[in-house]
């Protein structure tokens, strides 16, 4: 979900170095967990429809408190700085899309319908999720230096969801893949349902959802000879 092309080269092309990846607290003066996660949840919905209207840079953090439904300073209990709003609203984001495709993404039958399952469920978390998934493309670049790793981790976490059905599919004889073409078929998945996010303004006028999925398995499955009778 990311459009960063350093982080871009470093994670995806191998190249990583040793960063830290761990979580980054973001500190609150407000000392109530419970009230802590309402009030940043309703930041976080807020900030996505006004970053999806404005972007990140050009929105103040008054209209970010605003769009939450409190005040200013209510706002700064709960962060320190607006950057803190955007790394809260990223990881978010893949919070739910992880834990989402968990419960729908089966790792363990290694089959071609497992797989077919497995795309089927991630593009259709991407389309109700298609505002979030282009707040993250569009904005994951403006993250701090120490926050971006972070979050590129929990992409290639997903990303390996799908690597682990695939590896699943070569070691049952379905697929003939090399661990090279695992790994890119894997990215090439996690993009693909991205892409219906941030290409909707097209997409959604040439296919439905279905046929659009339907299209990039067979894609997938088959190359662009297609399926031989």
């Amino acid at each position: 979900m990311l459009s960063n092309n350093w982080a871009v080269c470093n994670f995806f092309l191998g190249r990583r170095r040793k960063i830290l990846t761990t979580k980054r607290e973001v500190p609150a003066s407000v000392k109530d967990e419970k009230l802590i996660q309402k009030r940043r949840d309703q930041m976080i919905k807020g900030a996505v429809k006004l970053f999806i209207n404005k972007g990140f840079h050009r929105s103040t953090t008054r209209e970010i408190a605003k769009a939450a439904g409190f005040s200013i300073g209510t706002l700064y209990e709960y962060i320190r700085k607006k950057e803190d709003v955007l790394y809260l609203v990223c990881d978010a984001i893949y919070d739910q899309v992880q834990e989402r495709l968990q419960e729908v993404i089966d790792t363990d039958r290694g089959n071609i319908e497992s797989l077919r399952e497995a795309v089927r469920a991630y593009f259709k978390v991407m389309d109700e999720m298609q505002d979030e998934v282009l707040v993250m493309y569009q904005e994951a670049k403006s993250l701090t230096k120490d926050a971006l790793p972070y979050v590129l981790e929990k992409e290639l976490d997903m990303v390996a969801m799908f690597q682990k059905v695939i590896e699943g599919c070569v070691r049952n004889k379905e697929l003939m893949l090399n661990e090279q073409e695992i790994k890119l078929v894997s990215h090439n998945i996690f993009v693909q349902g991205q892409m219906w996010a941030f290409r909707r303004w097209i997409l959604r006028k040439l296919y439905t959802l279905e046929e659009y999925t339907e299209l990039q398995i067979n894609q997938l499955l088959y190359g662009v000879q297609g399926r031989k009778e």
